[in-house]
């Protein structure tokens, strides 16, 4: 076979692969199976089995962000409840800096009630192994109860990796976010506009959540890339 040929073919066979593999993810997309993957990967190290001596708020964004501000809303939760325990924010930034992102959360924590006396920040860790490590080698003992608050899917890795760094009591609280309660369906003849156009505002289907199982497509297929990864390198 020609070079040309056996380029010509390898190239419709990767080009077929890929618009497969497309067509297997937006089919999916249409169930709910991404949602209950999701879901399950995020609940199977959701527990609190002791009183915690530190919460530990894993940054996920900057601040304000999504996953920053939901973080600090489960970790305010979790500090009202257990009013012995120590915060510690694990983000990467310059605690010099009153406008920093760990800055921010903390004090998103305080405007939440949380005295800052018990706040503290580990803000030298990039990834969750360098911030559990920084967290084990600083006053934090190895038989301290920790309850890990960071983003569903990233769960799993969190706990597993601050076991791996030698933690033995390891719970979390996996931060979900809230779906609203309101029935947002509409009659689009009502709304005016062009008629021709088709009225989708009974379908929530084609709104919202095929754009969502989607999204939860993307969360999964990055986090079970992190969890190899850090499986692969022993961190976990």
């Amino acid at each position: 076979m020609k070079p040309l040929s056996l380029l010509r073919k390898s190239f419709r066979i990767t080009l077929f692969s890929f618009g497969a593999i497309a067509l297997f993810f937006i089919i999916l997309a249409l169930t709910t199976a991404p949602f209950h993957l999701w879901y399950r990967l995020s609940n199977s190290k959701a527990a609190i089995h002791q009183q915690p001596e530190y919460i530990i708020v894993l940054g996920g964004g900057g601040m304000p962000s999504e996953t920053g501000l939901i973080r600090c809303w489960y970790a305010a939760k979790a500090a009202s409840y257990f009013q012995q325990a120590k915060i510690i924010i694990a983000l990467p930034g310059d605690t010099a800096d009153s406008l920093s992102s760990v800055n921010g959360m903390k004090k998103e924590l305080v405007l939440r009630g949380i005295k800052p006396e018990r706040i503290f920040l580990e803000d030298s860790g990039t990834n969750t192994r360098a911030q559990a490590l920084n967290i084990a080698s600083s006053r934090v003992t190895r038989h301290a109860s920790l309850l890990i608050v960071t983003s569903p899917e990233h769960l799993v890795r969190a706990v597993l990796t601050f076991k791996k760094a030698g933690f033995t009591k390891v719970d979390g609280i996996p931060a979900f976010e809230e779906a609203i309660e309101s029935d947002i369906t509409f009659e689009g003849k009502l709304l005016g506009g062009r008629k021709w156009v088709p009225n989708i505002g009974e379908n929530l289907t084609i709104r919202y959540e095929f754009w969502t199982q989607l999204r939860y497509e993307e969360l999964l297929l990055r986090e079970y890339f992190a969890i190899a990864y850090y499986w692969v390198k022993g961190w976990i």
